[in-house]
């Protein structure tokens, strides 16, 4: 029959696996470091696995194809399931690149940043890195991995009930408490308007949609390239649909909050 069902372009794909992950129906894997569609009565063609990818590799065709056997894709999934590939993450690797496979860092919302000053560390011994002592004290507060838009996926438990801080990348950098005062109890991701290719509004968009995202704060610099990342903030939450809290954070290079 003549249907809708996805495309996937090899030479765009980068092996990152975050289709596979996607969709819902089992029907992509990894072959040789690529993604492939492995039958067409497994794709419902409804794209899921679009927007997860970061290249764009992935589109619709109209072709023929097998008609989407729900019967079929119940008994892959048991048999997948069965053999201890249930849940979010493939229990071994299906091939993807490993720093892109999702996975949340700390199971839990962080909890309230509190002062630096509060914080009381061990005495360290003589030979102690003074350093180590202050990472130790001051814990990391990224909840998830990946963190990079591109890389991200669309739908994640960890995105559940949580703020989203869209941060431009240099603000991590031009901010030494940059941590504790936004990322903390927030899911942080990370982009460059200036340096990666194509809009992240699409993407966002779908993020701020599919998930119980209780706010948006972007963290931009004052330098004019980092006004991309803002816009397509703006509009990702305009395209939603949702009517969250939207707030934008501008950093001076120096690390001061100007806004």
């Amino acid at each position: 029959m003549l249907r809708k069902i996805i495309h996937i372009d090899e030479d765009k794909c980068i092996g990152c696996g975050l289709c596979v992950d996607a969709c819902h129906e089992g029907a992509i894997a990894m072959v040789d470091g690529k993604a492939r569609l492995m039958r067409d009565d497994y794709c419902d063609g409804l794209g899921d696995c679009l927007p997860s990818c970061p290249t764009d590799a992935i589109s619709f065709v109209e072709r023929e194809a097998a008609p989407y056997d729900e019967a079929a894709v119940a008994a892959h999934l048991a048999t997948r399931n069965n053999n201890g590939m249930s849940g979010s993450a493939p229990a071994a690797p299906h091939g993807g690149c490993p720093g892109s496979r999702s996975r949340s860092l700390d199971g839990a919302p962080a909890p309230a940043a509190s002062a630096p000053a509060t914080r009381t560390a061990a005495p360290a011994a003589d030979n102690a890195d003074p350093l180590a002592t202050i990472a130790a004290a001051l814990p990391n507060r990224l909840a998830q991995w990946p963190c990079q838009i591109k890389l991200v996926p669309v739908q994640a438990p960890y995105y559940q009930g949580r703020g989203l801080l869209i941060a431009a990348d240099c603000t991590a950098f031009a901010c030494a408490s940059f941590h504790e005062r936004f990322m903390s109890g927030n899911v942080t991701i990370i982009g460059c308007p200036k340096l990666d290719e194509g809009s992240y509004t699409d993407k966002l968009a779908a993020i701020i949609a599919a998930n119980d995202i209780t706010s948006v704060t972007v963290a931009r610099m004052e330098v004019p390239c980092c006004g991309g990342l803002e816009r397509a903030a703006a509009e990702a939450c305009a395209q939603s649909g949702k009517d969250i809290p939207f707030e934008v954070v501008t950093f001076a290079v120096n690390g001061d909050v100007i806004s």
